[in-house]
């Protein structure tokens, strides 16, 4: 439903001379990369899959990827637990094989991520090996967070923190010499060491961690738990220890949001100015950063720390105009006030997909109002300033996979609770991209493979074959917003002008003679502006705005 653009709209290009923030108003395609694409027929997407990708990514329409995690790991939370940050699995491929697809990308103009994970490493990681051999005492033990326990014989965890995951935040090992000894913390599962950034080695570790990728080409990097790093250097009693357990979030304030974190993301931007220096094509820095309130989170982004950290407000935020309005408002009054840009999203690897969540009901059976709902969200998304991210298969229109039996789910926080409320595997299950049957085109090497996580047989209803196919499809609207996105000056960074709108309506003015308007209602309301919609996420007929639908025109005459 896009429309003819108007001859001569442009975004005007830099002169040479000046800097390349390219990730200003970027939009980044999530990859995660085991459900992808198969290369192989293992089962499993690989680099050498992403690779062949990337045409398609290209013909999206995005700036840019984000690889989920693919260094060497037991996969005991597939790939956060990382094993040697400079290599990677051979599962997924090798070194060879991610320069390739660092040429391809640079070849094709998409900047290239790699998901960091600082918190934590795993508890095969070199390092954590060195610290349980070491014994109590031991310079290695001082990398993690290793402590006595309490009561008879320090039987107990040193407190009473619970892990994100599910069950204590404490596990106590054996010794060298055979008998109970000390501690040591992980706030997501057992197999995922909390690092201690208060010893400086760590430090120094990651720095040269980020050069080894940055002399490989890469763009930038995702920062998980970004939020995190330090804890409290006393490690005293929560007052709500099972805050983080239930919300399956940063929330002890004792664990997360620690104000020496701010250093190191001082010092990794530092990094990332020196090499931006040598090119003049900026590093970006993103992070996975969750905070109470929008005002702590724009202290992650000031002018010397990060460049970005996603804000997930948008993505909690009921399905109501007030709630969506309010939500856009504080990010823009807070973080873009630091001189930064709000990075939007709707969705990633750990939250329930967008059409499944809008739906208000259980079940692909209620795909139909989650649906455009879904569709109407992503173009307001793209309409709003700054950057946004979109995880892989959002624009195939994917539902969220319900129905996985017990015995084939990997989440770890199924396995640490025995509950299946908050797992994620749903929203992982291999792409679906040819034929009416799985593997759907997902296994490439051998016919018939069987991916990692079943693929339900509605899949085929939103293979991306059939959804190039149907100019009406998700894909089409993504990638003709992602057309205009990149054509018209006054979207992506900017300024945002609400309207006059009728209740359940918002209605904003981006920049000249550029409107963007939601229905958040289920009834039809009258357009807010004159004229033919430049692109809407549903049939829109002139004059009319229906009920969960979004639509951008041009023109400056907003109807009385």
């Amino acid at each position: 439903m896009l429309s003819t653009l108007p001859a001569g709209i442009g975004r005007p290009s830099r002169p040479a001379s000046t800097p390349d923030p390219w990730w200003r108003d970027a939009v980044i395609y999530q990859v995660y990369v085991r459900s992808f694409l198969d290369s192989t027929g293992d089962g499993i997407g690989d680099l050498a899959g992403v690779r062949a990708g990337l045409p398609y990514l290209r013909k999206l329409g995005v700036d840019g990827i984000w690889l989920s995690p693919f260094y060497p790991s037991p996969q005991h939370d597939h790939g956060y637990d990382v094993a040697d940050y400079q290599g990677v699995d051979p599962v997924y491929g090798d070194l060879a094989e991610f320069d390739r697809l660092v040429a391809d990308a640079r070849r094709l103009g998409l900047r290239l991520l790699l998901d960091i994970v600082p918190n934590h490493c795993s508890s095969e990681h070199p390092w954590f090996r060195e610290a349980l051999a070491a014994g109590p005492g031991g310079a290695a033990r001082s990398r993690f967070h290793f402590a006595p326990g309490r009561g008879p014989d320090g039987a107990e965890p040193p407190n009473n923190w619970r892990a994100m995951f599910g069950g204590p935040a404490w596990s106590r090992v054996t010794e060298p010499d055979g008998t109970p000894g000390e501690w040591y913390l992980h706030l997501f599962t057992p197999e995922q060491p909390d690092l201690n950034w208060r010893d400086p080695a760590v430090g120094d570790d990651f720095e040269q961690v980020l050069r080894f990728w940055l002399d490989r080409g890469v763009d930038g990097f995702r920062i998980d738990v970004a939020a995190g790093l330090f804890k409290h250097p006393a490690l005293p009693d929560s007052d709500d220890p099972f805050a983080d357990e239930r919300a399956r979030d940063s929330v002890n304030p004792l664990a997360w949001n620690q104000p020496e974190v701010h250093d190191v993301w001082r010092r990794w931007r530092s990094v990332c100015e020196e090499y931006a220096a040598r090119d003049g094509h900026d590093r970006l820095l993103v992070g996975e950063v969750s905070v109470p309130t929008a005002r702590e989170h724009a202290e992650y982004v000031r002018p010397d720390e990060l460049h970005q950290a996603f804000f997930f407000d948008l993505l909690s935020a009921p399905w109501d105009a007030d709630a969506f309005r309010s939500t856009i408002d504080e990010a823009i009054r807070d973080i873009a006030g630091t001189g930064s840009t709000v990075t939007w999203v709707l969705n990633n690897h750990d939250q329930v997909r967008t059409v499944t969540r809008y739906a208000g009901e259980p079940g692909v059976e209620g795909s139909g109002l989650g649906a455009a709902r879904a569709r109407a969200a992503a173009l307001l998304m793209l309409a709003l300033p700054g950057a946004a991210y979109v995880y892989q298969g959002e624009e195939l229109g994917l539902p969220e996979v319900l129905d996985l039996p017990d015995e084939v789910l990997t989440d770890p926080i199924f396995h640490r609770t025995g509950s299946r409320k908050r797992i994620r595997d749903g929203c992982r299950v291999p792409l679906p991209w040819s034929g009416h049957a799985s593997p759907f085109g997902f296994s490439q090497g051998a016919a018939g493979a069987r991916p990692w996580l079943p693929q339900p047989e509605w899949f085929a209803e939103h293979a991306t074959d059939r959804a190039l196919a149907d100019t009406r499809s998700f894909w089409h609207l993504y990638r003709d917003g992602l057309q205009l996105r990149r054509s018209l000056p006054q979207l992506g960074e900017g300024t945002l002008r609400w309207l006059d709108a009728p209740p359940q309506v918002l209605a904003m003015a981006r920049g000249d003679g550029l409107i963007c308007a939601v229905n958040f209602g289920t009834e039809p309301v009258p357009a807010p502006v004159t004229g033919t919609p430049l692109l809407s996420s549903g049939p829109c007929p002139d004059g009319v705005l229906p009920g969960a639908t979004a639509a951008w025109w041009t023109g400056d005459h907003p109807a009385s």
